[in-house]
């Protein structure tokens, strides 16, 4: 009975975590952002530019003096289960948490690159400036502004244009034609990334609507949430082109 009842909570989980609540409605909306909205959105995005600042200094720090290593490793392991145990309230805790997690990744994801692939880590870093830029990005237009459309085509426009001009620097200046490939498949992947992210708001704007947002969470989620999110909005668009077909 108990092996049921667990095998039940196990299947509301994975479709809690693949079913989400917005529509494709939800999904194309282009109004403008309420207020109270815009104010949690940017807070998540300037906690995840903050992050990502703190993961390009420990990339930077496994540059110049090889920090990476078992210390990195285990404290950003460490790290991201005692986010969700520590309480909302302790905000200042859970945010020093964030970035200390965020900065080993830095320095051991680089330790990674450079033991698999054998990269020179100034590309490594230098690779981290576009999605560094689209965050900065979508953060100051969201001051600036609450249309949607406009907040969006910012946050995707100057990223794609400084990851084309980096990797066609980097591709004159790397003579292996393998990592030159590598670099390319990663500033697609960044492109991707960057499009999950215009999502990702779609889905935090629409549950503001109910309930406060908690900053640090997004800011995590934002990648453990990626693969339900995508199947979700993939399975919605699939869904309006087949009932568009349908009906003409």
């Amino acid at each position: 009975m108990k092996f049921t009842n667990m095998k039940l909570q196990a299947r509301k989980a994975v479709r809690a975590y693949f079913v989400r609540n917005w529509t494709i409605e939800d999904l194309m909306n282009n109004d403008e952002i309420p207020e109270h909205a815009c104010a949690s959105l940017r807070t998540v995005y300037l906690t995840l530019l903050c992050a990502l600042w703190s993961f390009s200094f420990g990339s930077f720090l496994q540059l110049i003096w090889e920090a990476g290593g078992r210390f990195t490793v285990l404290s950003s392991a460490a790290s991201l289960p005692c986010l969700y145990f520590i309480s909302p309230l302790r905000v200042r805790t859970k945010v020093s948490l964030l970035m200390f997690a965020a900065c080993n990744m830095g320095a051991s994801f680089g330790l990674y690159i450079e033991y698999l692939f054998r990269m020179n880590q100034i590309l490594v870093v230098s690779l981290y400036a576009g999605p560094t830029l689209g965050i900065g990005t979508f953060w100051i237009d969201s001051l600036l502004s609450r249309e949607r459309r406009e907040i969006y085509i910012n946050c995707l426009t100057y990223p794609f244009s400084l990851m084309l001009a980096t990797y066609v620097v980097r591709t004159f200046e790397v003579i292996n034609i393998h990592v030159a490939h590598w670099l390319l498949k990663v500033c697609v992947v960044l492109a991707l990334f960057l499009g999950y992210v215009v999502v990702y708001s779609q889905e935090i704007l629409y549950d503001a609507h109910f309930r406060e947002i908690n900053f640090v969470n997004r800011t995590l989620t934002i990648f453990f949430h990626l693969p339900g999110i995508v199947v979700h909005a993939a399975r919605l668009c699939l869904g309006a082109n087949i009932e568009q077909h349908r009906q003409n």
